[in-house]
């Protein structure tokens, strides 16, 4: 990896001790297997303390706030903490909370984009799109890099739509290596399905539901999971290796083990 992409990709990883713990207290969240109270948006979380640091953080899965710890902002919080609004914080500018709020997500948004790009322009086979994925990333990144004005007033929809086609471009590229006719699972509800040793090599698995999937030992080499949620899916033994635009999120919300062969820039959970 080249030394711009590395210092693009540490931009694009959280950094919690540099953000006003927006993640807690910007989204809103219901009470569920993921939380254990419901909470509005804008309304800090009862955990959040005030060094803008999780209070229960080593305990959330035992304390029923899984859903903390497969969220991943993609660097968005530093940047809209430290530069969107100069290191001033919502508690020491009570009147800047709203807007800090508003272009949270958004900023969230397109710095998951910016973590796709930068993936695909590392794939060989999808060299020609790179100009026009590299076009698509500096647009990207002077929208993240605008005022907070300007991120509120961003259609965030139009530019994830155009950036998804030509991800979807990339992919193709990238899956045509693999012989041979690949599923096509686009968006398929595939919750709890019996997929175990399946080959799906090259597969398009984009948006699909795979929550509790029984995936284990499959192959998943050069499959496109890009949206695929995997909450509770169990990836035990199966090989993830070149898997196309995984995020650290996704492994987060499934279940594997030693045996899960993974792509280098990502680690095993923890509570695997």
């Amino acid at each position: 990896m080249s030394e711009n992409r590395e210092a693009r990709r540490l931009d694009l990883l959280s950094d919690c001790g540099s953000c006003f713990g927006l993640c807690c207290v910007a989204l809103p969240f219901a009470r569920s297997a993921d939380f254990a109270v419901n909470k509005d948006a804008g309304k800090p979380c009862g955990n959040l303390g005030q060094d803008f640091r999780c209070g229960i953080h080593p305990q959330l899965r035992e304390k029923g706030f899984t859903g903390c710890t497969v969220f991943d902002c993609f660097g968005a919080g530093q940047k809209v903490s430290q530069v969107t609004f100069g290191g001033t914080s919502w508690r020491e500018a009570p009147q800047s909370a709203p807007l800090m709020f508003e272009v949270f997500p958004v900023v969230r948004q397109l710095h998951e984009l910016l973590w796709y790009l930068d993936e695909a322009l590392g794939l060989a086979a999808a060299r020609k799109v790179h100009g026009e994925l590299r076009r698509a990333q500096d647009e990207v990144d002077r929208l993240a890099g605008g005022s907070a004005e300007e991120l509120a007033r961003a259609d965030v929809g139009e530019v994830r739509a155009r950036v998804s086609e030509l991800l979807l471009k990339a992919s193709e590229l990238a899956r045509a290596a693999v012989p041979g006719k690949k599923r096509n699972h686009r968006g398929a509800d595939l919750i709890g399905a019996r997929l175990r040793g399946a080959d799906l090599r090259g597969a398009n698995l984009r948006g699909a539901y795979l929550i509790a999937a029984d995936l284990a030992g499959a192959d998943l080499r050069l499959a496109d999971v890009v949206g695929a949620d995997f909450r509770d899916a169990d990836l035990r033994g199966a090989d993830l290796t070149g898997a196309l635009f995984l995020t650290q999120a996704q492994l987060n919300a499934a279940r594997g083990d030693a045996a899960t062969r993974l792509p280098d820039h990502l680690a095993r959970p923890a509570h695997w």
